[in-house]
């Protein structure tokens, strides 16, 4: 079998990944840093090899959908510096886009929460993937294959974000210099990213630039006053191989099945989570702005 110069700069930066993995693991034993949890672990593991299999299923459907499309692009960028820069910029936008709605609509949530729903944060979180994301992430890249990029070009600029995407969930490195901060999603940022702090939730959803969460509203930055908590504001008893995917599609079927009018059930679909038909519970949004109000009376008083 002949590899591409693509396949290894993946295969690479892979290994470099997993060989990171274990020198955090090590170093957390040695200084007794509780970073990792075997059983969590595992959890990651398992929802990673999940996810591979889901990805394995949709590979040839989303190679031959982008590639139909790339068809009727309607521009073609003949500098092949360019070409890979305004790609790598326009996924990474795309993908803060896919993960946003991943957060601001209930029926997406409900596949994105297992990546969420760990409450130790370490490399191996980032493996904890959104099993069923390879079903509906391609969708989101149509515009790239209409903005004249090949299908092969925009899975490759795709892991290769994504490989770094992993590299930011660590608690073993702190912020790092102002500018960097600025321009790019680190691993403070991403902690934030992965709390349930009231303050935290529903931000930062950068792959590579946090630009566009600066320049889009969603960005928060991790404040040590502030320290973060991580997992779900409400985590599933239930742990197991099945209910760790599933157990918020259980909800959202219970959540649809008591709403009084068509209207709702669908509102329990696309609204953020939180939304409910009677008030009973409230968005993130709501409850930020209720902190922020009280925050500010104690200020004044």
């Amino acid at each position: 079998m002949i590899f591409s110069s693509g396949d290894i700069t993946v295969g690479f930066l892979f290994g470099f990944v997993v060989v990171l993995t274990f020198v955090e693991m090590y170093v957390s034993y040695v200084h007794d840093r509780k970073l990792y949890a075997k059983r969590d672990t595992w959890t990651n593991v398992y929802l990673m090899v999940s996810a591979i299999v889901v990805n394995l299923i949709m590979k040839t459907a989303t190679f031959f959908l982008l590639d139909y499309c790339y068809q009727f692009k309607l521009f073609q960028i003949q500098n092949i510096w360019l070409y890979w820069i305004v790609l790598v910029l326009a996924q990474d936008f795309l993908y803060w886009f896919l993960h946003s709605v991943g957060h601001y609509v209930r029926f997406f949530w409900a596949m994105h929460v297992t990546h969420h729903s760990s409450e130790h944060f370490n490399l191996t979180t980032g493996f904890r993937s959104t099993v069923f994301e390879p079903f509906y992430r391609v969708f989101f890249y149509l515009p790239l294959a209409f903005m004249g990029f090949t299908a092969i070009d925009i899975l490759f600029a795709y892991l290769v974000t994504q490989i770094y995407g992993n590299l930011v969930h660590t608690r073993t490195v702190g912020k790092l210099h102002p500018w960097f901060e600025y321009v790019f999603v680190t691993p403070s940022h991403h902690r934030v990213h992965h709390a349930h702090n009231v303050r935290y939730l529903d931000k930062n959803m950068g792959m590579v630039l946090i630009l566009w969460d600066r320049w889009f509203g969603t960005f928060q930055e991790e404040l040590p006053e502030d320290e973060v908590k991580y997992g779900l504001t409400t985590q599933p008893e239930d742990t197991g191989a099945v209910n760790i995917i599933f157990h918020e599609f259980i909800a959202l079927k219970a959540d649809v099945k008591k709403a009084p009018t068509f209207v709702d059930k669908v509102k329990y679909l696309v609204m953020p989570p939180g939304w409910s038909h009677d008030g009973s519970t409230k968005i993130a949004k709501v409850i930020q702005r209720e902190l922020h109000e009280a925050e500010n009376f104690k200020g004044v008083s």
